[in-house]
């Protein structure tokens, strides 16, 4: 696994940069398949904050966490990360056992009931996008009192979708081909 560290309006400095490589670097004992490791350590007032993103084959696994201290900042993040794994390699193992994926229609039989809590897809909803502007798709969002909002912008003419950010703020996803 390929690590990289950078410090955002913070100087890392050598000891934090080898802490956090050994921390993280030790994520490869979990899981194998583990692409690049990309870390930004930056401060915010009183807080110091680590942020990692993982690239793992078709996958982004992705951590913030934040305290008074760099060093357990990093150590609160790769706890956060190692749950992320054990969740991720759960549902492969899982999926693997339910062959590979498919529906009781494709395979004949039922798959087994789910015994973790993972999430699952239990409604499928088709609806007309509109052509629209990201402001008229804000308002319509908060007239639907919902976290997103998928349609088409009608500059670009592409799928986009609108979601509300924790802070309350909006952020939009435009998908690349």
């Amino acid at each position: 696994m390929q690590i990289y560290i950078k410090g955002h309006g913070l100087h890392v400095t050598d000891a934090m940069r080898a802490y956090a490589e050994e921390k993280i670097g030790h994520l490869d004992h979990y899981f194998d398949h583990i692409i690049d490791a990309h870390i930004t350590m930056r401060t915010e007032r009183n807080a110091q904050i680590v942020d990692v993103t993982l690239h793992v084959r078709h996958y982004i696994i992705k951590a913030e966490e934040r305290s008074g201290d760099m060093y357990a900042s990093i150590d609160l993040v790769r706890d956060r990360l190692e749950q992320q794994i054990r969740k991720y390699k759960t549902r492969l193992i899982d999926r693997h056992h339910r062959g590979n994926g498919k529906l009781e229609s494709e395979t004949g039989s039922a798959p087994p009931p789910d015994t973790d809590e993972s999430p699952r897809i239990v409604r499928s909803k088709r609806f007309n996008v509109k052509p629209m502007n990201a402001e008229d798709a804000a308002h319509q969002m908060e007239l639907l009192d919902h976290s997103f909002f998928v349609f088409v912008n009608e500059e670009t003419e592409q799928l986009n979708i609108l979601y509300r950010r924790k802070g309350g703020d909006l952020g939009i996803i435009v998908p690349v081909l």
